[in-house]
């Protein structure tokens, strides 16, 4: 018997809501209906779509499912996805209420209704808990000079009747110098806890950043939108400018452009190959609400012979 990956055959995200498990099940099931469907293998299509809704609908069955799916050695047929490090596989099976066949490893282990008493596990049996997966929002500083995180976590956990109960905990994270969005802190034996002698999974943290009021970012790079005034951008100047690290001096060539780029080589984060720390100008006029400040843009309307729209033919 080969895994079957309930969620790939709805289409769905292991993060899928319950409400969007039953809509892809009605619209998969429209297309692949034997009594209306062309499509090649409409049948067979509906019973694996049958029989992957009978577990993904039920928020018990999923539990195991998402529990029990992965890191499991107890038969010698059962051959799991690429990603997973082990499997197992009981002989046997149990018809569900919707016309579908359910795994067998769900009837042996878990009994007709989805779930046993972890003290009725079957003798012998060793369950690596499912690892976990949490997404954490820190701050773009928090990455570039490392820092000490306090996070809360809501996870289910299975009591000794095998109903599902979400557990509330706090834990204290490392967040390492140079970690970049998108990357994953493990934290070993933090995941969901297994069954009989099998060790907890890992929980596997994503990192994400906090948007920042001054700073964009891209992989290692770190970028500032600068205002600058017309006179700073055209004469040259040399002014403070705000960085992760610290403020420091900056030098604005003359005849500088809207969007010119500078580089801080290296001030970017922290990396084998250090980011950079990108400073691109933007020209801010100054406001116009009095009549002096409206004299001398006027001044400069008769003493600039100068048309930004020359290049356009008008």
């Amino acid at each position: 018997m080969q895994y079957k990956d309930y969620y790939k055959i709805m289409g769905l995200s292991r993060t899928a809501t319950q409400a969007e498990v039953k809509r892809a099940y009605r619209k998969l099931a429209r297309k692949y209906h034997p009594d209306v469907s062309k499509e090649k293998d409409a049948e067979a299509k509906f019973k694996e779509l049958g029989e992957a809704y009978e577990v993904l609908q039920d928020p018990e069955k999923r539990a195991a499912y998402d529990r029990l799916g992965s890191n499991w050695k107890a038969g010698d047929d059962f051959r799991p996805p690429p990603n997973w490090d082990e499997g197992f596989e009981f002989k046997g099976g149990v018809t569900g209420a919707g016309g579908g066949v359910f795994s067998d490893f769900f009837g042996q282990l878990f009994g007709r209704d989805g779930f046993r008493p972890a003290d009725q596990v079957p003798h012998g049996f060793r369950v690596r808990g499912q690892n976990s997966h949490a997404k954490i929002y820190i701050d773009l500083e928090d990455s570039i000079r490392g820092a000490t995180r306090s996070i809360s976590l809501s996870t289910p956990e299975m009591d000794a009747q095998g109903h599902v109960q979400l557990k509330h905990r706090s834990l204290n994270i490392k967040i390492p110098k140079g970690i970049k969005p998108g990357q994953h802190i493990r934290l070993t034996g933090q995941g969901d806890p297994g069954l009989g002698d099998g060790k907890a999974g890992d929980l596997l943290l994503e990192i994400a950043f906090n948007n920042h009021p001054l700073y964009r970012f891209s992989d290692t790079d770190i970028y500032l939108d600068l205002p600058v005034t017309p006179w700073e951008a055209r004469l040259g100047a040399r002014i403070k400018v705000p960085t992760p690290a610290g403020i420091v001096d900056l030098k604005i060539p003359p005849h500088s452009e809207q969007g010119t780029k500078l580089r801080l080589k290296g001030h970017g984060l922290p990396a084998k190959t250090p980011g950079n720390f990108y400073v691109v100008l933007q020209i801010a006029l100054p406001p116009a609400h009095s009549d002096e400040a409206k004299a001398a843009y006027q001044k400069m309307q008769h003493e600039f012979d100068f048309n930004p729209r020359v290049d356009m033919g008008v």
